[in-house]
């Protein structure tokens, strides 16, 4: 057996180990019901798809504003609600149109 049959393959354009191209995440569009879901910890996923998830209701909101859900003021922290854009109670974020 030869020493570079079990030595990992590496990438020619950035040079990291292959393996590690299929742990990274895809930082663009809406993040998938199964990332939200995932165990993945919020502080390994990225900005983005962390609030992604959190609009789609999919992960607890962290922040201590209170919202007006329905005709009640009530904290959101530590609650699944969705935002404006997925259907959810939550105003939307003015600045993104």
């Amino acid at each position: 057996m030869r020493f570079n049959e079990f030595s990992e393959q590496m990438c020619p354009e950035c040079g990291m180990p292959e393996s590690a191209h299929e742990m990274q995440i895809d930082e663009r569009g809406k993040a998938s019901r199964a990332l939200c879901k995932s165990s993945r910890s919020n502080a390994d996923l990225g900005v983005s798809q962390l609030a992604s998830c959190k609009s789609q209701g999919l992960r607890a909101r962290e922040t201590p504003k209170k919202h007006n859900i329905g005709n009640k003021r009530q904290s959101i922290k530590g609650k699944m609600v969705k935002g404006h854009k997925y259907g959810g109670p939550l105003p939307y974020n003015k600045s993104d149109n």
